[in-house]
């Protein structure tokens, strides 16, 4: 159907009136799709991109969408996101007969507009096939029989039940390789590990699993490391949730993404959802000037604890560098029943992390990792990572230069420790004001006791 600007006025309109129709946001994406030829072609080629990934977002082997996904691609330029639908369209056979469509708004139910096209039917694809679940690579994996480590996040940014389906990457590592953080890593273990791992203990003391923890402090001292760790512990029942999975451009589109997120996560509990940098998801509600900002706080308030929010086997955890700018109701019980402080690790925890980033590398005998520890007060976990970094440069810069192999020596750490300086203490200038004068309710004395312990006030 050839389409000119003033049919897509008409058929945008429609759609505006019935945004869940589906043959008609089809429509839609193909008549940008044709006009991505003129003057404005990048702008419809975007357009059409959205409207399919859109699509996909409900139906993600819907061959009718994928076609227009692959064109809309390769116009804007990402021909590996285009290669990517294509090998996802080619492994689900392409455009042919389909079944007998679902039930959905129909063509006839359309508001009346003046100048509307008739519009053709069009085939519906159900969501899953048969007995399969489909990757972003065009392999697929049998879904009967025991449960695939597979959960629904999309990796172009459509959030759980999105255009992709991505394999949850199993990290090597376990709570036992985080050094240090042994209060967090307690609660951890009490709040859900442990409930989830011996469900008889669960129901005599009837604790549920479900509740939230907020992780603060400054970056780079683990908060994200013991997310990979506890991905480890649990296997698939594990999500890492970034801006980028939520926020959309669209009007209402980012609340729906985050309904999607933690409905997913309802429906493969037990899980944990981890959400990174959650100050920008949960800002304080007083800071935001648009109202777009105060409904995606409202819509995680009323996720993690609203009427009707059945989180029984979901536990979330936040973290964030500014718990300051959180809006206070996230931190009523209920949601982040727990907020712990992160802190730089001390000297035992320094050992196990100097320990963790140098196994597996060439040393030397006399390295001697307790001095180092001590030389490292302040330090964050990235700190140390960045000092065994730069120990094991110098020795292969000197290897290359001598054309003989040698392994890091003690004079390699210190000389490292001297060039990298600990990047802790620009956080701790900002908190020690909201520390000392925020402090309702001492929801920062122990970053205060900290604060006096090592002189900082």
């Amino acid at each position: 159907m050839a389409t000119d600007p003033d049919q897509l006025r008409v058929l945008e309109q429609a759609l505006d009136e019935s945004p869940e129709n589906v043959t008609l946001r089809l429509l839609v994406a193909r008549a940008h799709l044709d006009l991505a030829t003129g003057d404005l072609g990048s702008a419809h080629a975007q357009s059409a991109l959205a409207h399919a990934q859109h699509l996909l977002a409900a139906r993600p082997d819907d061959v009718d969408a994928l076609g227009v996904a692959v064109t809309s691609a390769e116009l804007v330029g990402e021909p590996e996101l285009g290669e990517r639908y294509r090998r996802l369209l080619d492994a689900l056979g392409g455009p042919g007969p389909a079944p007998d469509p679902p039930a959905s708004p129909q063509v006839s139910e359309l508001p009346e507009l003046p100048g509307l096209p008739d519009l053709p039917d069009l085939p519906d694809l159900p969501v899953e096939s048969e007995g399969i679940r489909w990757a972003a690579d065009g392999s697929h994996d049998d879904i009967e029989g025991e449960e695939p480590l597979w959960l629904s996040l999309g990796a172009d940014g459509e959030g759980f039940g999105g255009t992709e389906l991505t394999e949850i990457e199993v990290p090597s590592i376990r709570l036992d390789d985080v050094g240090g953080l042994d209060d967090v890593k307690r609660r951890l273990r009490t709040s859900f590990l442990g409930p989830m791992q011996n469900p008889e203990l669960r129901e005599m003391y009837r604790t549920s699993l479900q509740g939230g923890m907020l992780l603060y402090g400054p970056p780079g001292c683990g908060k994200t490391f013991l997310a990979r760790a506890i991905a480890g512990e649990l296997a698939a029942q594990f999500a890492s949730i970034g801006l980028h999975d939520v926020l959309d451009m669209y009007l209402g589109q980012s609340e729906q993404k985050l309904h999607a997120v933690f409905d997913n996560a309802r429906r493969n509990a037990p899980c944990v959802l981890f959400l990174d940098e959650v100050d920008a998801l949960g800002m304080k509600r007083s800071n935001l000037a648009h109202s777009a900002g105060r409904n995606v706080v409202v819509q995680l308030l009323t996720e993690m604890d609203g009427m009707g929010s059945d989180n029984e086997g979901v536990f979330v955890i936040g973290a964030t560098n500014q718990p300051w700018d959180v809006d206070p109701a996230l931190r009523r019980p209920g949601r982040f029943d727990r907020v712990l402080l992160v802190l730089p690790p001390d000297r035992p925890a320094r050992i196990a992390i100097l320990g963790y980033h140098l196994r597996g590398r060439p040393l030397d005998d006399r390295i001697d990792i307790e001095r180092l520890a001590a030389r490292t007060d302040q330090y964050s976990g990235a700190d140390l990572r960045l000092v065994c970094d730069s120990a094991a440069e110098l020795a292969l810069e000197d290897s290359m230069a001598s054309g003989r192999n040698r392994p890091i020596l003690q004079a390699d750490l210190e000389r490292a420790v001297k060039e990298v300086r600990p990047s802790t203490g620009a956080w701790f200038e900002v908190a020690k004001n909201f520390a000392q004068f925020a402090n309702e309710g001492g929801r920062y004395d122990d970053l205060l006791d900290y604060m006096r312990i090592h002189k900082m006030l």
